[in-house]
């Protein structure tokens, strides 16, 4: 007997998330927060978890780090809240409440990959739209053609998008509300780096819902997302959320960590300096392609057949970035390169400036 034998084929078919060994090197891969907390912030907080008892399950409602996220981030009194294990388990729980045969799910390309993979480890059909070629735009057009084909059960649009670093524009978002059939999920994971949210149009679309997460304003250890919008969509969600699924220790953290968000707001605009900081820098390699970003990386095209000598030669001196060249056809010859401190940023540049 094998695992061949009894595994659905299209899961064999996919290939695992890869998470490359960053020990010892600048880890500038993950679109992480460079900067640690404060001392005598770690030293309050491990006060706080002391009294945490780890003898008893979880709140199952999270009811007050609900309470601090509604109030953090402005969440409409009449929308609802679901939480997940980072937004990749609220993925997950959409996927698997909408999956039933002839449903699809429908992104653009590039985009986040976990939606793809999620899509076919549940069952539904995977529908990816190409952006456009120049710019990483939505091709409204081409969007709008999809969704009347294949009338997708929920559509997922990162906002702004990784891998590319853009925001869509508004007028083309509107477009895809009027016409999606089903659910759109508007996936703010870079709300820190960005002015943008469609928080405040919870409520205007019957089936528009935000999916937020803590990862990229400092917290990726607590591995806390969570998903706003209508009571009747989340209502229905909530059945498939497996109980207990946010840990007492995250709640206690994250309830923490909100009381003190001016400190992470200050590393967002200090990571949004370093943005403009190296933006400029890489702009003057040689043949290189600096696209707009409004997240905490950087997308860039090298010149032809430059982009996996890069990633060595970084790797090489001990900087981790994430080479895209064979990720997406579009993403040809491209780095993505994570905003790290000032003096990583700039050790990076160093590296660059010395092989290009």
């Amino acid at each position: 007997m094998a695992a061949s034998d009894w595994i659905r084929p299209e899961i064999q078919a996919l290939h695992a998330y890869a998470i490359p060994d960053a020990r010892g090197l600048i880890k500038l891969d993950a679109m992480e927060n460079p900067y640690p907390w404060p001392e005598q912030l770690k030293t309050a907080w491990a006060d706080v978890l002391q009294q945490v008892a780890l003898n008893r399950y979880p709140d199952p409602q999270a009811t007050d780090m609900a309470a601090a996220v509604r109030a953090t981030f402005a969440i409409p009194a009449d929308q609802s809240l679901l939480f997940g294990n980072g937004s990749d388990e609220i993925i997950q729980i959409i996927a698997q409440a909408l999956a039933r045969p002839g449903h699809s799910l429908l992104t653009v390309e590039p985009g986040f990959v976990m939606y793809r993979m999620i899509a076919l480890s549940c069952g539904l059909e995977y529908v990816g739209v190409p952006l456009r070629p120049d710019n990483f735009a939505l091709d409204r057009a081409a969007l709008l053609a999809a969704i009347k084909q294949h009338q997708p059960a929920v559509i997922f649009l990162a906002c702004p998008n990784n891998p590319t670093g853009n925001l869509f524009a508004a007028d083309d978002i509107a477009a895809v509300l009027a016409a999606a059939p089903g659910l759109v999920v508007i996936d703010e994971a870079y709300a820190p780096f960005t002015t943008t949210s469609y928080l405040p149009q919870l409520g205007q679309h019957d089936n528009l819902v935000v999916m937020r997460t803590v990862s990229k304003m400092g917290l990726a250890g607590l591995r806390l997302g969570f998903l706003a919008g209508p009571s009747d969509w989340l209502h229905e969600f909530d059945k498939v959320r497996l109980p207990y699924n946010i840990n007492s220790l995250t709640q206690a953290s994250a309830i923490f960590a909100l009381q003190h968000h001016d400190i992470f707001t200050a590393q967002a605009a200090q990571i949004c300096a370093e943005r403009t900081r190296l933006t400029q820098a890489l702009t003057t390699l040689p043949g290189v392609t600096v696209y707009p970003s409004a997240t905490n990386f950087i997308l860039l095209r090298t010149p032809p057949q430059q982009a996996e000598t890069w990633f060595q030669g970084l790797r090489h001196q001990g900087i981790l970035i994430k080479s895209l060249h064979q990720a997406h056809p579009a993403l040809r010859d491209c780095l993505r390169i994570t905003i790290g401190t000032p003096e990583e940023n700039t050790a990076l540049l160093r590296v660059l400036q010395t092989q290009s």
